[in-house]
């Protein structure tokens, strides 16, 4: 018999000028979700006078970040000299690796005048052969992700695998990450490849197997086949998952890894400020919580 999907209704935090961020994984019903690590929900929020998203340069080791944005514009540097502002249908893949630094903000042309800010930021780590590959970071126009139409469905394949297409994102292990528009009463099936499976509403609501999924909340599920999603109403909903992870992961502040010595590594290499600066944006940096 298939487990029955798993409610998440996340956690709250509030970064300031009233842009608040979700954390649907991880949670204590679930860590992960294939590679996914980690599901924030950002806002919608409507910045004032010359606000904006100011995330100051911070480290990460051992996984990928993944933006992929439903309003606004972000800033993305990082220390090996990227630089690409993201839009809403467009990704910004960055693989940390052994290490990389980066900031996100909103760039100064775009301030004032009511910016917005709604988005979704995943992590996704990296299986233990790949931890310590050479940082990398790309950027993806909106005209190269492969478009599905399913009956009463549109479909953005972010990356990963799923529904008979693959993503150009690099990715390192089987997963699928999917933005899916719903007319009411549509039925969407799961990528059959995929045995472990969420979703994350956007807007409208889903019925999966008995559970009901409103905006901002997700349902996570495992087993080898799963129910239909069905839209109650005409819904947009975020897809992931993939394949278990190879081994469980220790999670602290930006960092990923298998063991608890490599995450000390990285708070001693981030204390020393071994790890690098950003190009073009050095002046500050988040230093290690206490």
């Amino acid at each position: 018999m298939e487990q029955q999907p798993i409610l998440i209704d996340g956690r709250v935090h509030d970064l300031g000028d009233g842009f608040n961020v979700r954390r649907l994984l991880p949670v204590l019903q679930a860590r992960h979700v294939g590679p996914f690590v980690f599901f924030d929900y950002m806002g919608p929020v409507t910045f004032l006078d010359d606000k904006g998203m100011d995330v100051r340069p911070h480290p990460h080791i051992g996984l990928a970040t993944v933006t992929w944005l439903f309003e606004g514009v972000i800033r993305h540097r990082d220390s090996i000299g990227s630089i690409a502002d993201i839009r809403p249908g467009e990704v910004n893949w960055m693989t940390a690796g052994r290490g990389i630094v980066h900031s996100e903000r909103t760039p100064p042309e775009a301030r004032g005048g009511g910016q917005r800010a709604h988005g979704i930021q995943v992590w996704v780590a990296l299986p233990q052969k790949d931890a310590e590959v050479e940082p990398e970071f790309h950027h993806h126009g909106a005209d190269e992700l492969p478009k599905i139409n399913l009956p009463g469905a549109e479909l953005v394949l972010i990356a990963g695998t799923g529904y008979g297409k693959e993503s150009p994102v690099k990715v390192f292990a089987p997963m699928f990450f999917v933005d899916a528009t719903l007319e009411a009463g549509a039925e969407l099936p799961w990528p059959d490849q995929h045995v472990e499976r969420g979703v994350c509403v956007v807007e409208g609501e889903v019925e999966w197997d008995g559970v009901t999924v409103s905006p901002m909340h997700a349902a996570v599920q495992t087993g080898p086949n799963s129910p239909a999603l069905r839209a109650r109403t005409k819904s947009r909903v975020m897809l992931f998952g993939g394949a278990p992870l190879d081994g469980e992961r220790h999670l602290w502040w930006n960092f990923v890894a298998s063991t608890r010595e490599r995450i000390e590594q990285a708070k001693a290499d981030w204390i020393a400020q071994r790890m690098g600066k950003v190009v073009g944006d050095e002046a500050e940096f988040i230093p290690l919580p206490v």
